[in-house]
């Protein structure tokens, strides 16, 4: 008969989990029951929390993770935070789970890790859902991102907070260690939703949980897998907010139209935090998917 400690260190025990891969402390946190599914945050750099998701899971074992050089898990000796580099730690969690055709949800640069992770190990996903994702990461990503500002900016004309996150979209090139990141992100909270205003109460709660690592090893690194994204096989969902500035639907639809089979939602006047601001809408979208995959 297991006790109670031993049924702690089972991979897929609720709670906080720690294991070494290549000799770096890698930590993840599972919550719920249900089909399994990889939880990656986006960034790169920020902590789990923001990302978790309650009412997903009623329906789902979340497997949430703490990408290495994020939170308690070991920065990168070497700076290479590649994107295949990810999907490597990624993968090693999901073999010492266990856990077989699970799932993969990433957000912004963790939907980045999802498609990577899809193209790298194409057998082993039940399904992949990303996030206000993109494709590619380097200057033309950087570009629409200032694009998309502006446009929010011009949405709420009168609204200092929402003048003020576009003048932190500026500062955001300045960001050198943590507490400039979050300075800067508090200040651009407004434009990472639809309408930040109308659910202020419940971001108030939800954005106490905010905390981000910052790697000043981190080497420069650019990403681009729009020519290889047709050769995708795994169920694809991508969910995108009609107003995100940060992966809008310009990306979303590219990957649409490039992954065969795949299944796009835009929550319409939604944001960067669709978890947070849509949560029925987006919890709903990624049930029906679940259970048309199963």
């Amino acid at each position: 008969m297991n006790t109670s400690n031993d049924a702690i260190k089972q991979p897929l025990a609720a709670g906080e989990h720690e294991i070494f891969i290549d000799g770096l402390r890698q930590v993840y946190h599972v919550a719920g029951n249900g089909p399994v599914c990889l939880v990656h945050p986006g960034g790169p750099g920020f902590h789990w929390k923001y990302l978790q998701m309650p009412e997903l899971e009623k329906t789902m074992t979340m497997v949430y993770l703490e990408p290495v050089g994020t939170g308690k898990s070991d920065a990168l000796p070497d700076g290479d935070y590649s994107m295949p580099r990810y999907a490597h730690f990624a993968h090693k969690v999901a073999e010492h789970t266990g856990a077989q055709k699970y799932y993969f949800l990433g957000h912004a640069h963790g939907g980045g890790v999802g498609l990577q992770y899809a193209l790298d190990y194409p057998n082993e996903l039940a399904g992949l859902i990303l996030q206000s994702s993109a494709p590619s990461m380097g200057p033309e990503l950087y570009m629409e991102q200032f694009k998309q500002i502006e446009s929010f900016a011009e949405r709420w004309p009168d609204n200092a907070e929402a003048q003020d996150a576009k003048q932190a979209m500026m500062d955001s090139k300045n960001v050198r260690d943590k507490e400039s990141a979050l300075a800067v992100l508090h200040r651009l909270l407004p434009a990472y939703f639809g309408n930040y205003w109308s659910v202020k109460e419940k971001v108030d709660k939800w954005k106490v949980v905010l905390d981000f690592s910052g790697d000043p090893n981190r080497q420069p690194y650019e990403w681009d897998v729009r020519d290889i994204l047709h050769t995708i096989t795994t169920p694809t969902l991508i969910l995108v907010g009609e107003y995100d500035v940060n992966c809008g639907p310009r990306w979303s639809n590219e990957m649409a139209e490039k992954i065969s089979g795949s299944q796009l939602v835009i929550f319409e006047r939604g944001g960067h935090m669709e978890h947070v601001e849509h949560t029925e809408q987006f919890t709903q979208a990624v049930n029906e998917f679940v259970a048309q995959t199963k």
